[in-house]
């Protein structure tokens, strides 16, 4: 199951983590979804382009921070503004179930997908009957 496979790390909390950019520390929302071969995880990263998105997996710990960009020109000045940029960040603890050199990430329209495949010997399988 995906619970005991990836596990949430709150990266709100001030002990773990601390922004190093001005704006807010926002923790994305995220949705998991599990199959018998991957685990595929959803993170709403609305305003970041994929060169201010880092994805880090160190011992174990999957880490996804992202900044996004504000979308005014020079030549606008503010009216109204009620999306400020923001960094991103969000930790999952992986298992041994997942396959971590196998992990894939793709952004777009502001979702990052990943996509956590699971070690051969974590996939369920059926075991043939053998008869004499």
């Amino acid at each position: 199951m995906a619970d005991a496979a990836l596990q949430t790390q709150n990266s709100q909390s001030p002990a773990t983590t601390e922004a190093t950019h001005a704006g807010a520390l926002v923790s994305p929302a995220v949705d998991i979804f599990e199959s018998d071969k991957v685990i595929t995880l959803l993170a709403d990263m609305p305003g970041v382009p994929a060169e201010n998105l880092e994805i880090d997996l160190n011992e174990g710990v999957l880490t996804i921070t992202g900044r996004s960009v504000s979308n005014e020109s020079p030549k606008e000045s503010e009216v109204l503004r009620e999306f400020r940029p923001a960094t991103y960040q969000r930790k999952f603890t992986l298992s041994q179930t997942v396959d971590q050199a196998k992990i894939e990430a793709r952004l777009q329209d502001g979702v990052l997908r990943l996509e956590l495949p699971k070690v051969e010997k974590a996939q369920p399988r059926k075991i043939a009957i053998k008869t004499n």
